[in-house]
């Protein structure tokens, strides 16, 4: 066998080998992800068990103590029954009945494709609802078989599946199916646990949730995406772009609804009056970081990228690319208040961009403005008349991200290794 026959088996073996690998890696993750869902709805199953005999018995709080307690005495070696953990779980059932289930599934359908209007509508109709005929607190019927907690209280575990099924009056297979289809059952428990701290709205909670899937978020991403109120920046925030002009649609909605406003960057090190260049030096020792407050589907391209124009040289201060949008995006920061000339400036970047970088299949480049506060009114005229799609929005700088975030943001391999991988295809696309 000659050395290129050699050469052609080698690597027709490795690339079984990946293969193999990779099939074994997302199996990993199904059955990682299949036993988080299961061990959720043990949980909801828990908590509609317990308040179901807190209602039948007129049982108060302090049964959950005496649970817990009998729970750590008859079997030692289960955890996550503490008195703190079981109150979650009624908390929890109480948060989800299964109209809540039933009506995430149908928002799921309706927001395929997003935008801000649509999810605007759809979130605030779960806002609006309300689950007066709580099953639990129905239920009168003799025929539903009674469960008194006696000295073992597990020793009746076996039948809560059967009770919570008469309470909703669905069958267990349906029951079951519904809640591992929702949302609900696509997070973990400990970003559940952060969720029921924070009282949010059920229209609110389903998004962060939703996003917490989408964007892989740990539960501390989560909580840090909460306190900086990133739905209020995304969703209700009074945006100013020329989105719906530039661009076609879906992706005018897309690109809206991918936009923030203000944006917040966790800097170590930040000056509050710190110029243009600092920003940017900070932007990018802490990409990852800057990455995750730009959302989902953003790339590193470049900072300070140099561009010879005729005989004069130009530097765009960041160019990123959105894999959903499939188009660049040039980013401009400015360390004082919006002026109109800063538009005619990104609009320059977005011409130079679009003829140099931009592949015959990628869509229109769109230029994001960043400055440190807007007249809304001024910059909305200062679009008018601009054919390039161009968003302008605040940017506020905070605190840096806490060591215990760190390892939930994807490595600077990881955004290199992305970058690689998307410039390869673009060159690829243009042979």
């Amino acid at each position: 066998m000659s050395n290129n026959d050699n050469n052609i088996e080698k690597r027709s073996f490795e690339a079984f080998v990946n293969a193999i690998g990779s099939e074994i890696e997302q199996a990993q993750v199904r059955l990682i992800s299949a036993a988080n869902a299961q061990m959720l709805f043990h949980y909801w199953k828990m908590g509609n068990y317990i308040l179901y005999h807190q209602n039948r018995q007129g049982w108060g709080g302090k049964v959950i103590k005496k649970l817990a307690h009998a729970i750590r005495f008859n079997y030692p070696e289960k955890k996550g029954y503490s008195v703190r953990n079981l109150a979650y779980m009624c908390q929890f059932a109480r948060s989800y009945p299964l109209g809540a289930l039933r009506s995430f599934i149908e928002t799921d359908a309706k927001l395929l494709t997003p935008s801000v209007q649509k999810i605007t509508d759809e979130l605030q109709s779960l806002n609006n609802m309300t689950f007066t005929q709580e099953p639990l607190a129905q239920i009168q019927s003799s025929d539903n078989k009674e469960i008194v907690i006696v000295q073992e209280p597990l020793a009746q575990i076996q039948d809560v599946v059967q009770t919570v099924a008469a309470v909703y009056q669905v069958p267990i297979e349906d029951m079951e199916k519904l809640f591992l289809a929702s949302p609900v059952a696509r997070i973990n428990w400990a970003s559940h646990v952060i969720l029921l701290n924070s009282s949010l709205p059920l229209g609110v909670d389903y998004w962060y949730m939703k996003q917490s899937v989408e964007m892989g978020w740990s539960s501390n991403v989560l909580k840090m995406q909460i306190e900086s109120k990133l739905y209020e920046r995304q969703i209700n925030s009074c945006k100013v772009n020329n989105f719906t002009t530039t661009l076609p649609v879906p992706q005018s909605d897309l690109a809206n609804y991918l936009l923030k406003d203000p944006y917040i960057f966790d800097l170590a090190g930040a000056k509050e009056r710190a110029d243009e260049r600092d920003i940017e030096e900070q932007l990018v020792k802490h990409v990852t970081r800057y990455l995750l407050e730009m959302g989902s589907g953003f790339a590193f391209v470049a900072r300070q990228k140099h561009f010879q124009i005729g005989d004069s040289d130009f530097y765009a201060d960041l160019i990123l690319y959105n894999i959903k949008l499939h188009a660049y995006v040039v980013v401009e920061l400015k360390a004082t208040p919006f002026k109109p000339e800063y538009a005619g400036q990104l609009n320059f970047y977005i011409n130079v961009v679009d003829d140099k970088l931009r592949g015959e299949n990628d869509n229109k480049t769109i230029g994001l403005l960043l400055c440190k506060g807007k007249d809304e009114i001024v910059a909305q005229y200062a679009l008018t008349g601009y054919d390039q799609p161009i968003g302008i929005s605040d940017y506020q700088l905070s605190k840096a991200v806490p060591e215990n975030l760190k390892s939930a943001l994807p490595s600077i391999e990881q955004v290199e290794e992305e970058l690689t991988m998307l410039l390869d295809n673009e060159r690829n696309r243009q042979k």
